[in-house]
């Protein structure tokens, strides 16, 4: 069975918006000094899966499942960037304390410890428009995943 239209723009569609969600943390991460906390991880997790997710409805059968998946994942990061959202915006207290991110160097693991940034899950390091970068990915990947699922259950007969 080929793709239709509308499965295709789903599946590109949940290709893209990892690459841009997980580009984006890691320019902010390497250029801006906006480290991740835990909850950016929990974040980015769901990311990575649908990402593999829809790189295989590219190549495995049938796309539409697997590009669902997908879907399924993307917006699993959006619920987790919602939770997020709200410990830092103080609605509710999070799972979690703080976290580092520390990489050992050719050093003293001891010294990369230390001198490793403290990251607190519950204050936002950059907002835009009073808007944190969790809350961003809930209003992104929730949006996303709803077009994708809403592209996946359309018919395309009158398209195709």
């Amino acid at each position: 069975m080929t793709e239709t239209p509308s499965v295709r723009l789903a599946r590109q569609i949940a290709l893209a918006i990892p690459i841009l969600l997980l580009g984006g943390a890691y320019v902010g991460e390497h250029a801006f000094d906006l480290y991740p906390c835990e909850m950016c991880w929990w974040q980015r997790w769901p990311h990575f899966a649908a990402l593999a997710l829809a790189l295989g409805a590219s190549f495995i059968g049938p796309s539409r499942i697997w590009t669902a998946f997908a879907a399924l994942a993307i917006l699993t990061s959006g619920l987790i960037g919602g939770f997020h959202a709200g410990v830092e915006y103080g609605w509710w207290v999070g799972l979690t304390g703080c976290a580092t991110s520390s990489t050992v160097a050719a050093g003293n693991a001891l010294d990369s410890i230390l001198n490793a940034p403290l990251v607190r899950c519950d204050q936002a390091p950059w907002d835009l428009m009073g808007v944190s970068l969790a809350g961003w990915n809930f209003l992104i990947s929730t949006t996303a995943a709803g077009v994708i699922l809403w592209l996946i259950g359309r018919r395309d007969e009158a398209l195709a």
